[in-house]
């Protein structure tokens, strides 16, 4: 940093950015201009830097001893009241990032069913290629994040970023799309918990009141408020996914097919297992087998929440790099494994396409408890989105984590995981729905906005160098983006081929997404028209 940046640390916000139009006060509800954001969010980054982190234990203080090291003395910045909660809430470190980021995904049983949809070409292929593009956009989110962050002016959602690139009416539109997305993974798992219990029970219980007991299970654990809470039962979570995987595969080689679930989810009539090196399938169930895929890849969503209450969100890369790269390795092994023995009989949920009652037993009880964890994680996320931009937003009502915002948040817990129970009744299909949110909801969050965010930030931040007067250290603009030479500034300078690259894989995206939408209401007309199978808020079990 200047010298001139280090002594705007002891200014006040109108003191250190000032527009023509605007003067940055804390207490008015003028608008933010783009270089205030970013002012702050390069003072946030040095602070972060500057400020020593807890004493280490153990090897690492013995080494830190040894070699002499110490911390870097804390900057002293004063804050104010708000600064105040928002720092209260960063206490994670990327390793928590890891777990929450794995806990998210890791759970790779509908990946046998997605190559299956495929063949083994494709679908080995895609894993791979949709993994290297899933760990480009969270690098993305993650430069974004960290360029735009900070005390004063926090991002707490996805919907935060979005609003400062592409204004409000793209806001309200990452909102919407991010609720309906966690609400309808909360119903999944609800759905996945309840086929669980019914396989249990040998199907003497109703399905729909299955799933009303994992939603009062669900609303009993969403009283938890903070993500930091929530790391030990995700280190736990990942560690019974783990077991879960290697169990399942060991039970698949020992115990034949599923064969009467085979018939009741999927249409498939006994037979020898068979595999292909590309299926024979309509197009719109091997369309919803690669929207299958993307689930796989659906942490971007929650990346900034999981940054918002990290300590130092700079070394978020390293918990992604890591999550990424055992969720990819995980779904690619356990896939192509399960794929060769069961072939087309393959479930949506693999573990519960075994045939023998007790080693289905055993995996069921694994997933209820790993499935409800994530379901947690899952939906204190998603009630925090709807209490961040509704009650906080437009109703000015108490922080979440207040005494008065206890009761609220109580309240929103209840009605979330009620909405959750009607999603995974009325659709009891567990590999449609996958499809279903992929294509809405998921491809957008994971391939379609990040390109198109960074490529407004690189087109917004190009298009302010002429604007910075190094005389006084402002930001005045020099034309409007009325004109045509703020146009050709923001697009044709700077790295262009970078941002023509990220313009491309946006319309891609969206293009992928329009196709999966069409695939799983295919889908799922084919499967409501097969006899036998579960129909909406009724007792009988699709598996």
């Amino acid at each position: 940093m200047d010298t001139k940046d280090q002594k705007s640390d002891e200014k006040s916000s109108a003191e250190i950015i000032s527009t023509k139009e605007t003067t940055i006060v804390d207490t008015t509800p003028a608008p933010v201009s783009f270089s205030t954001y970013l002012h702050f969010a390069r003072l946030q980054r040095q602070e972060e830097r500057d400020t020593p982190l807890p004493p280490p234990r153990g090897l690492t203080r013995w080494l830190r001893n040894l070699l002499g090291r110490k911390n870097a003395p804390s900057r002293a910045i004063p804050l104010s009241e708000k600064e105040t909660a928002s720092r209260a809430l960063r206490l994670a470190s990327w390793s928590s990032a890891f777990y929450l980021i794995t806990t998210d995904i890791l759970g790779p049983f509908n990946a046998p069913f997605a190559i299956s949809q495929v063949g083994w070409v494709p679908g080995i292929i895609l894993y791979y290629i949709m993994g290297i593009v899933a760990l480009y956009t969270g690098l993305l989110l993650w430069h974004l994040f960290v360029r735009l962050d900070s005390l004063r002016y926090p991002i707490r959602s996805y919907a935060d970023i979005v609003e400062r690139i592409l204004g409000m009416g793209a806001r309200r539109v990452s909102t919407v799309l991010q609720s309906v997305q966690l609400i309808v993974v909360v119903g999944i798992i609800c759905l996945a918990n309840a086929q669980a219990l019914v396989q249990i029970a040998k199907h003497h219980i109703c399905f729909s009141v299955a799933i009303v007991i994992w939603a009062l299970l669900g609303m009993v654990l969403g009283q938890i408020r903070t993500l930091k809470n929530y790391a030990s039962l995700s280190n736990m979570a990942i560690w019974l996914n783990l077991l879960l995987i290697f169990s399942s595969m060991g039970f698949v080689a020992h115990s034949p097919p599923n064969f009467a679930a085979a018939l009741s989810s999927l249409g498939v009539p006994a037979g020898p297992v068979k595999t292909q090196l590309f299926a024979s399938v309509p197009l719109f169930s091997q369309v919803n087998g690669i929207m299958n895929m993307v689930y796989a890849y659906g942490g971007c969503m929650i990346f900034p929440e999981i940054m918002a209450e990290m300590r130092r969100p700079m070394d978020f890369w390293k918990g992604m790099i890591a999550a990424q790269a055992l969720i990819f390795s995980a779904y690619v092994l356990y896939g192509a494994f399960v794929y060769s023995q069961q072939g087309q009989f393959v479930l949506p949920l693999a573990y519960q396409g075994v045939s023998r009652y007790a080693l289905q037993t055993f995996g069921n009880v694994i997933s209820l408890i790993s499935g409800i964890i994530a379901a947690g994680l899952y939906g204190n996320i998603g009630i925090k989105v709807v209490y961040h931009n509704v009650i906080e937003d437009w109703f000015h009502g108490p922080p979440v984590m207040s005494s008065k915002g206890r009761y609220i948040w109580s309240t929103m817990v209840c009605s979330y995981w009620a909405l959750a129970f009607i999603v995974g009744s009325a659709i009891p299909q567990v590999q449609t729905i996958n499809g279903l949110i992929g294509a809405v909801a998921i491809m957008q969050f994971t391939y379609t906005f990040p390109p198109l965010l960074h490529f407004g930030f690189d087109v917004i931040n190009d298009a302010m160098v002429a604007d910075y007067d190094p005389i006084n250290g402002q930001y005045r603009p020099v034309d409007t983006w009325k004109q045509g030479s703020r146009w050709r500034r923001a697009l044709f300078s700077g790295r262009w081929y970078f941002k023509l690259f990220n313009l491309v894989l946006f319309l891609a995206s969206m293009s992928m997404a329009g196709l999966g939408m069409w695939a799983a209401g295919e889908s799922a007309k084919a499967t409501f028209a097969m006899s036998g199978a579960a129909t909406s808020f009724g007792c009988r079990a699709p598996v």
